[in-house]
C-alpha cells in the first residue's frame, strides 16, 4: 500500500478542514511547496493535493501553489478540486501532474470522465466523496442520491486508474477511517481503491491493510501534521 500525504490548499496555504467545512480550517503551513518537499525528503513516493477553493469555484484557484509543489518535488502527484473540463485536465497533465482526480464531473458529466480516461490512460482517477454511503459533490456542499458503489461500478470499463474514497464524516476528525465501507468498495470493483478520511494512527493503517481488501493505499493529512502518525513508521508499515 502507498501512503499519500495530503496537502489541502486554501487561500494559498496548506490547511486541514474538519469534516469538509471550509470555515473550520486549520493552517499548518503557509508554504505548501516546502511542506511537499518535507514529505518527499521523509520518504513519501506520492503526493495527494486538493484545491479546496477550486472545488467550490468549479475551476482552479490555487494553481500557483500546485505549480510550486510540482517544481519543488520529483515524485508523482495527484490533484483534485475544480477540475471539470478537458482543457483543465490537459493543462494540469502538461505541467507534470501525474493524475487528475475528477469528483463532481463523475456525477454531472460522466462522459467527460470516460473521454479523459481514454485520452490520458493511467492519469485519471475518480474522487468518491460520501456521507453515510451517499455521494456528495461541489466541495461536498451538495448531496446526491447516488450510492458510492453504484457510481463506482459505472466506470468499471472506463479505464480510470484509481478510486479515492473519502468518508466525509471521518475527514479531519481523527476518528479512524471507515474500514468496512472502504473494504466493501474495493471488493466490489476491479479499479484500485485509495482510502481517505479519518486515517489518524498507525493502527488505522494496520486495520486497512488487515482488511484483506485490495487497497492501493491510504491518504492521511491532519495526523501527519499533528504528529499522531510517525511518517517513517507509517511508510515502513505499509511497505512491509
Amino acid at each position: 500500500m502507498i501512503l499519500y500525504p495530503a496537502i489541502d490548499l486554501k487561500d494559498g496555504n496548506c490547511v486541514r478542514l474538519y469534516k469538509g467545512e471550509m470555515d473550520q480550517a486549520t493552517v499548518f503551513n503557509d508554504n505548501p511547496a516546502a511542506q511537499a518537499k518535507a514529505f518527499v525528503d521523509a520518504g513519501c513516493e506520492w503526493l495527494h493535493l486538493v484545491d479546496l477553493n477550486g472545488a467550490f469555484a468549479g475551476e482552479p484557484v490555487n494553481g500557483s501553489a500546485v505549480e510550486a509543489i510540482l517544481n519543488e518535488t520529483n515524485v508523482p502527484a495527484q490533484l483534485g478540486g475544480g477540475i471539470r473540463d478537458m482543457a483543465t485536465i490537459e493543462r494540469w497533465l502538461s505541467k507534470g501532474l501525474q493524475r487528475v482526480i475528477l469528483g463532481t464531473v463523475a456525477v454531472e458529466n460522466p462522459d467527460l470522465v470516460r473521454e479523459a480516461a481514454r485520452a490520458f490512460p493511467g492519469h485519471v482517477a475518480i474522487g468518491l466523496d460520501a456521507r453515510d454511503g451517499v455521494v456528495a459533490t461541489r466541495g461536498w456542499a451538495e448531496e446526491t442520491d447516488i450510492e458510492v458503489t453504484e457510481l463506482a461500478k459505472q466506470f468499471e470499463d472506463a479505464g480510470v486508474s484509481a478510486l479515492i474514497y473519502t468518508d466525509i464524516n471521518r475527514d479531519g476528525a481523527m476518528q479512524g477511517p471507515n474500514v468496512k465501507a472502504t473494504a466493501a468498495l474495493a471488493n466490489s470493483v476491479s479499479i484500485p481503491v485509495i482510502a481517505s478520511g479519518g486515517v489518524s494512527s498507525l493502527s488505522d493503517l494496520a486495520d486497512l491493510k488487515a482488511s484483506g481488501a485490495p487497497l492501493d493505499g491510504a491518504i492521511s493529512g491532519r495526523a501527519l501534521y499533528d504528529g499522531a502518525i510517525d511518517l517513517k513508521e507509517a511508510l515502513d508499515l505499509l511497505k512491509n
